[in-house]
């Protein structure tokens, strides 16, 4: 007769099985065209307690079994003020999914939450600081977040419509900051709605954002309120009625940039025309 699983055993299964092409292959495919895993790293996974980063975690702690090197992950959560609904959602889907979770506390929304002006721009900003200082006390050298396949075009047409800037994500990101600190991407190549299946396949609810920001776009009528992000999640919802393809035309123009076409670029914070090799 054959055991039963567990849940988590089913959540891993789905990973496995179901979800194969979609989650667990562009997830492998990202990390070894990149190279951002190496053998020795010690990986700080952090966790929002959002699908995306839950979803990362539970890839990262898979693929640990069965890597052919040798890393190590420490599972990383700031609570930045949450609620104690939230704080109890997160630590219970971290049960749920068998993630050994590290917990530490900031005031981070507290912070945001008092100034009118790029409050989200100053709580992320904040919150990436945070963890790369709690990262680097526990002994890590690299930061894994779960930015995905749509966050990179997403903040790609953002920074065109409303920075006047072509600016993309990339995948691994040295810190500034933190000297011998690295910035990771796994999910950099996998589409936000296969998350959004793969959590609903699983039945598992996970926190959105939990600031007061986001409650009053989720309250707006259009679905969209202020944030120009959903903005640009709407416009691409309407562009791909018309052309399925357009996310990955735009990702792979990312990829084949030809600067010669450009009449302006930077290269760090220094300007450069075309004219200058005219």
């Amino acid at each position: 007769m054959a055991r039963e699983l567990t849940y988590n055993q089913k959540v891993e299964r789905s990973i496995q099985k179901k979800y194969r092409d979609r989650i667990w292959t562009p997830f492998i495919h990202a990390l070894k065209e990149y190279e951002l895993l190496s053998p020795g790293d010690k990986v700080a996974v952090c966790i929002s307690g959002g699908k995306d980063s839950m979803l990362l975690a539970k890839l990262m702690q898979m693929l640990q079994r069965i890597s052919d090197f040798p890393f190590d992950l420490v599972y990383l959560v700031m609570d930045p003020g949450y609620n104690e609904a939230n704080r109890q959602k997160i630590e219970d889907n971290a049960k749920k999914l068998e993630i050994p979770i590290t917990v530490f506390e900031s005031n981070i929304f507290a912070v945001a939450n008092r100034t009118a002006h790029s409050p989200c721009y100053l709580c992320a900003k904040m919150r990436r600081g945070a963890l790369y200082a709690k990262a680097k006390e526990l002994g890590c050298n690299k930061i894994a977040l779960g930015h995905h396949f749509s966050d990179v075009i997403e903040t790609t047409l953002i920074g065109m419509f409303y920075s006047s800037q072509m600016a993309a994500m990339i995948p691994k990101l040295k810190s500034r900051n933190f000297e011998g600190m690295e910035l990771i991407r796994p999910l950099y190549k996998v589409h936000e709605e296969d998350i959004i299946a793969w959590k609903r396949y699983n039945g598992l609810e996970f926190l959105q954002c939990a600031c007061r920001f986001t409650e009053q776009r989720d309250m707006s009528e259009d679905g969209i309120g202020e944030s120009k992000r959903q903005e640009i999640k709407q416009l691409i919802k309407t562009l791909k009625k018309t052309n399925p393809d357009i996310e990955k035309s735009i990702f792979n123009s990312l990829h084949s940039v030809d600067i010669k076409t450009f009449p302006g670029y930077k290269i760090e914070k220094e300007e450069h025309s075309f004219l200058e090799k005219y």
